[in-house]
């Protein structure tokens, strides 16, 4: 192997230092080459034959190097600063005419050069050799003459203390010429570390300069004095105590920037602020649907209702789904529904519906190209909300899509679909009367008073602005891989979304509208009861029940359970999941529970909440009620049972029972005779011709007292009967008497 200028030669010896030289010359026979060692602070060029280094190249005893360590000194001129520079072009002028000839390399010549140039120059022998040294260490450029200005100083080397202060002398010991402040050494250091973990990295935030002083205070006082009955922390003089530059010196030094935001502002901001930001979204996702990202934010707006435009409703819940891979909007929905699983549920169900009929319902025109997404995807990402329940089952088991959710406060996991929250803001939204100003100052008008949209016509500026976005929005930030670039996509998401399904697909499904509506509805279970299906103090009936008997059986052997899903904005009708949730039968509500007809759910649940607070609430008027009438009854009964012992006459029980029937018939006649009524009439005249209503039938005598005695009694044939009945008669009129009048 031939040798070359330059060409860096490791010797393979024992030795603990390995010995690294430098091929600086050779002469035009190839006889003897110039080398030097570049790990030695003291070498000199070296002369040697060319055939002796080549055989120990050919016995391995010498190794070529193929990495440079000079290497990075070639560079352009403009990455070099221009004090560098200069300091470079005059040490060269220096050592430049030195290489005229070959006599630097010869030991013999080279120092009759090197005096030379000391006279010339003016530097001495030490600087000159320095410069040559360095000049061929470096592979003989000139930028290896370069100044080492980063290893002046002794940088990472730790001062040591011998007495006199150290540093830049202040202006107060200038003047007074004596030596004032302290050295750090490991023991003050030691309290500053105690000073600033203690009341620096905490929750309170306080400044530095705060810290410093509370460290001052806790660990440099001399003692304490009492002030006002408080014991306060005396220091000494200044000039005794450590500097805050000294204090922030140090903490600088030894500062953990992770372990200071973690103790100020907590682990959660940090991982959500300051944490360090390597990966990124899309590789999450392999293709388009591979992963959608659900998320929901208040709108900034405030609309009005399109019944009556001059009522107010307030803001928005808009909820967005978007493709990972793509960035591309599949579905949203907009609604006055708080962030829930109903909010999810519509907009979940949006990215699976035809687009082209959705937008024809706001009069909107597109092709199916326009927004090709109508797809179940793979896997979607959301937050511990909506789909952080029994609501997200059926999503896994029936529709085969996995549910991963984000830590609390990691918003940043699904960050796609956060950013477009600001997007559609700055777009469109902020611009729209109505939308909130978030500089409002007092005086201002109140922006709600200028909001002119209702719901339906908010979603069709929304239908806009997602269709702008998935045509229009340019990603240059996004990172596309080679089979991207090779076929020149445009970093659009509807561009990337039309790639992935070319080329990557695999991950779209497709499925009736009834089906993913079905299993997005919320589940619960009911009752089948004699009176009805009952879920939620509420009773349906469907015609299977009553063809096969359910309310019936229900009577016979009991309530069982059995799986609904159930529509939250309207409660008129129930979904039976049947077969395992394959079949659905509709139930509707029975008769007597039309007052609930054309309502939600939270009207029903607020109703029979309200009814178990009052229940509550009535439950000590409802005791007190009961004490009261057990205590008149109670009193009557007592009274009763006195006056029937009194009027026992010693009568056998067998005599008592056997005049129930004369006792009852006596008793009948009394309460007739009592409890009669008497209607008031008036006098009428009566005139020839005319027949008086009872003319002809007995008329009542009326006593002193006002008591109208009955008619007379018939006649009756029957002796027997006459006897009995003049009997009766005769004891009715006994009591009569024994009445008080």
């Amino acid at each position: 192997m031939s040798l070359c200028v330059n060409m860096l030669l490791e010797w393979q010896n024992a030795e603990a230092k390995a010995r690294i030289e430098r091929v600086l010359w050779i002469d035009p026979s190839v006889t003897d080459v110039v080398t030097i060692e570049i790990n030695n602070s003291k070498a000199l060029p070296i002369w040697q034959k060319c055939q002796d280094l080549e055989a120990a190249l050919t016995q391995r005893v010498v190794r070529i190097l193929e990495v440079d360590p000079y290497s990075t000194l070639l560079c352009p001129e403009s990455a070099i600063p221009e004090s560098h520079r200069k300091y470079r072009d005059r040490a060269w002028s220096v050592i430049a005419p030195l290489f005229e000839g070959e006599g630097v390399f010869n030991k013999n010549s080279r120092g009759s050069l090197v005096l030379a140039a000391v006279e010339r120059t003016g530097r001495t022998k030490a600087t000159i050799y320095s410069y040559l040294r360095r000049y061929w260490q470096g592979g003989q450029m000139k930028n290896a003459l370069l100044p080492l200005f980063e290893k002046r100083g002794g940088p990472g080397i730790e001062r040591q203390s011998h007495g006199r202060k150290r540093g830049r002398p202040s202006s107060l010991s200038i003047v007074t010429h004596s030596e004032l402040g302290v050295n750090v050494d490991r023991e003050i250091r030691e309290r500053f570390r105690r000073g600033i973990k203690l009341f620096y990295e905490n929750q309170l935030r306080r400044p530095l300069t705060e810290a410093f002083q509370l460290t001052l205070e806790r660990f440099f006082h001399k003692g304490y004095e009492i002030k006002n009955g408080v014991l306060v922390p005396v220091l000494p003089p200044a000039e005794e105590l450590p500097t805050f530059a000294q204090f922030r010196y140090w903490y600088e030094k030894e500062r953990d920037i992770s372990r200071e935001k973690i103790s100020r502002e907590g682990e959660r901001r940090f991982n959500l602020r300051h944490r360090a930001v390597l990966g990124d979204s899309t590789s999450m996702a392999f293709g388009p649907g591979s992963l959608y990202q659900i998320d929901a934010t208040i709108g900034d707006i405030y609309l009005v209702s399109s019944l009556d435009r001059n009522r107010i409703v307030g803001r928005p819940v808009i909820y967005f789904v978007i493709d990972t891979f793509s960035r591309l909007i599949t579905g949203f929905s907009v609604s006055l529904e708080g962030p829930s699983w109903l909010g999810a549920m519509l907009a979940l169900e949006n990215a699976t519906a035809d687009k082209v009929a959705f937008c024809q319902e706001y009069g909107i025109q597109i092709d199916e190209a326009d927004w090709p997404s109508h797809h179940l995807s793979e896997a979607i990402l959301a937050d511990r909300g909506e789909l952080y329940g029994y609501n997200a089952d059926n999503l896994v088991n029936a529709l085969n899509v996995r549910v991963s959710n984000t830590p609390p406060y990691r918003a940043d996991w699904k960050g796609i679909v956060e950013r477009n929250f600001r997007l559609s803001n700055d777009k469109m939204i902020r611009w729209i009367p109505g939308a909130v100003n978030q500089v409002q100052e007092r005086g201002d008008k109140d922006y709600r008073l200028d909001a002119v949209l209702d719901l339906h016509q908010f979603r069709k500026l929304m239908i806009y602005c997602v269709l702008d976005h998935n045509k229009y929005h340019r990603m240059d930030w996004y990172r596309m891989d080679e089979f991207m670039i090779q076929d020149y996509v445009d970093p659009y998401p509807l561009e990337l979304w039309n790639w992935g399904v070319r080329n990557r697909g695999g991950h779209l499904r497709k499925m009736t509208p009834e089906i993913v509506r079905l299993n997005l509805l919320p589940t619960a279970s009911a009752a089948v009861t004699p009176k009805g299906i009952n879920y939620q103090g509420l009773f349906y009936t469907c015609e299977l029940a009553l063809r096969e008997q359910w309310f019936v059986k229900a009577r016979a052997e009991g309530r069982w359970k059995i799986p609904i899903a159930y529509e939250p904005r309207r409660l008129d009708t129930i979904y039976l999941r049947l077969n395992g949730g394959k079949c659905l039968v509709s139930c509707h509500l029975i008769d007597t529970e039309k007052a609930f007809k054309r309502r939600d759910w939270y009207e029903a649940v607020d109703y029979f909440e309200l009814q178990k607070q009052a229940n509550v609430a009535a439950k000590t008027c409802q005791q007190q009620q009961k004490a009261d009438f057990h205590a008149q009854v109670e009193q009557i009964v007592t009274q009763a049972k006195e006056q029937t012992e009194k009027a026992l006459t010693g009568n056998s029980k067998r005599e008592r029972i056997q005049g129930i029937r004369l006792n009852r018939n006596l008793e009948r006649s009394l309460e007739r005779e009592t409890k009669a009524w008497q209607l008031e009439t008036e006098e009428i005249s009566q005139q020839p011709g005319q027949i008086t209503p009872n003319q002809g039938a007995p008329i009542p005598e009326e006593n002193n007292s006002g008591y109208v005695a009955p008619p007379k009694p018939m006649v009756w044939n029957d002796p027997k009967k006459k006897a009995k009945l003049e009997k009766l008669l005769t004891q009715l009129e006994a009591l009569m008497q024994a009445e008080p009048s």
